[in-house]
């Protein structure tokens, strides 16, 4: 019979005392590693090595760190900290680690760096993250970086700071690969193999005319699949999405998932190829936007825990200054029924209920209807209908929910007192409704965006709606004096 035969990767050597790392441990050791990575106490060493000045402690905890994990331990210490942590790291500040920099504290971190040291960090970056790092100094220390900037580098940037900001022009990447079309896809794969300065990750390869227009595009799998002798005008795929440099970045991440896109040429006003955006870009964007509305619908401006904390107060204290002149004229509405309040206890205990329910069906239609304002849902091609639908479901919420309050309300205090709240309920679920609707519309057609706050106007039309009709209807039911 033959010996069972141990795999040769899984053999301890007994005989010197030593064990060998098997495959399996090294995966356990890194995966432990992984874990411990940012712990409580794993921050508390770096700060103590820090407080003590043992730059060489700090570099050797830092050091196993992937770029990601040295920005997140960036941010996770305090401001005076950060540019100490910098110094005693700064073979390991790469381009990588900036470009994972929250805004607030890459911006708060440059200010501590020469303008010659930001430049050669903006050398090392992509244009778009490039592009981004430049365009958050003060002008002053834009023009001193762009000074010290490579004249590529400088043409690149300035070209991209002269679009708006959160357009296709301002984020796209000017890298990525473009060959004539009478190319031949032999001729193109010699041509990828011999170039040295690609751009390290591409999707796709634009074919361009002779006056560097896309006229089409040619994954790699169709190119590394085909016979060399296939001419790429026979190959390509001439229908394309092409992005102009102006367009706003909320409809660049429209047309990437509405279309499945990987990547997309972007192209100037005279339709000349100029950049392109991939799919990574988009992801950033996506997780930007959500976030920003939905901090704006609360009025909580950027709402970044890195924000300062002047803009964070003059962001926030706005909005709930507004949100108490709304209050004001809510509470109005109950003083002018004071003297119907004083005799009937009843409707103290009950007016809240219908204002709390108005207002929180208010801020549900109010988030389908941003929503689909967003990703282009909701146009003015069909804003009646949706009007018309929201309404419809208002209705059919308010008739549910009055009836489980009215009889709860007849129960305990009279048949009368259940009809009157019942009513309310109705009217006011149907208001807010319309209301949830109508306001990020009317934001929208402001040009405004339409997350701003809203939830302060329908809450305010809710609560002064939802008082009004249930105090209303129960001074007309005769249940109180006005």
């Amino acid at each position: 019979m033959a010996e069972d035969r141990i795999p040769d990767d899984d053999l301890l050597i007994a005989d010197t005392g030593e064990v060998e790392v098997r495959p399996d441990d090294r995966v356990d050791d890194e995966r432990h590693d992984q874990e411990n990575r940012l712990k409580p106490a794993y921050v508390s060493a770096v700060h103590i090595a820090l407080e003590a000045g043992d730059k060489g402690a700090v570099y050797d905890l830092v050091e196993p760190l992937h770029a990601a994990d040295i920005a997140d331990l960036i941010e996770l210490l305090d401001r005076s900290e950060r540019a100490q942590l910098a110094s005693a790291i700064s073979d390991l500040m790469t381009s990588d680690v900036i470009a994972e920099l929250n805004d607030y504290v890459r911006e708060d971190l440059m200010d501590t760096l020469s303008a010659q040291a930001v430049a050669v960090i903006a050398e090392q970056l992509d244009t778009d993250d490039a592009v981004q790092l430049i365009e958050d100094l003060d002008e002053a220390d834009q023009r001193a970086v762009m000074a010290e900037l490579e004249p590529e580098t400088r043409a690149a940037v300035s070209s991209a700071l002269a679009y708006p900001e959160e357009t296709a022009g301002r984020l796209m990447s000017r890298d990525f690969v473009a060959v004539p079309e009478h190319m031949t896809v032999g001729n193109l794969i010699d041509f990828l193999r011999d170039e040295g300065d690609l751009e390290h990750d591409f999707f796709e390869v634009f074919i361009i005319d002779e006056g560097h227009h896309p006229v089409g595009t040619c994954a790699l799998n169709w190119i590394l699949t085909t016979p060399r002798s296939v001419r790429l005008t026979d190959l390509m795929q001439r229908d394309q999405t092409l992005i102009p440099v102006t367009m706003d970045q909320e409809e660049v991440a429209l047309m990437f998932q509405k279309y499945a896109l990987i990547s997309a040429a972007v192209v100037d006003e005279s339709g000349r190829l100029v950049g392109q955006m991939t799919v990574d870009d988009v992801v950033h964007i996506i997780s930007e936007e959500a976030g920003e509305d939905a901090l704006l619908m609360s009025g909580a401006g950027d709402g970044d825990i890195n924000e300062p904390l002047r803009e964070a107060f003059s962001s926030r204290v706005r909005w709930l200054i507004a949100n108490l002149g709304t209050a004001v004229v809510a509470s109005s509405i109950i003083a002018l029924f004071g003297a119907a309040i004083e005799q009937l206890v009843a409707l103290a205990v009950l007016m809240p209920i219908v204002a709390s329910i108005g207002g929180n069906a208010g801020t549900q239609t109010m988030a389908v209807a941003v929503r689909a304002i967003a990703t282009n849902q909701l146009t003015r091609a069909n804003t009646r209908r949706i009007l018309w639908r929201e309404f419809r479901v208002a209705l059919l919420n308010g008739g549910t929910i009055a009836a489980l309050i009215g009889v709860a309300a007849g129960l305990l205090f009279s048949p009368m007192m259940g009809v009157v709240i019942a009513l309310a309920m109705v009217i006011n679920i149907a208001v807010a409704g319309l209301a949830g609707v109508l306001v990020p519309v009317i934001f929208e057609r402001l040009d405004q965006d339409p997350a701003v706050a809203s939830s302060v106007f329908v809450t305010m039309i809710t609560d002064s709606m939802g008082f009004f009709a249930f105090l209303g209807l129960a001074v007309a039911a005769g249940l109180a004096p006005l």
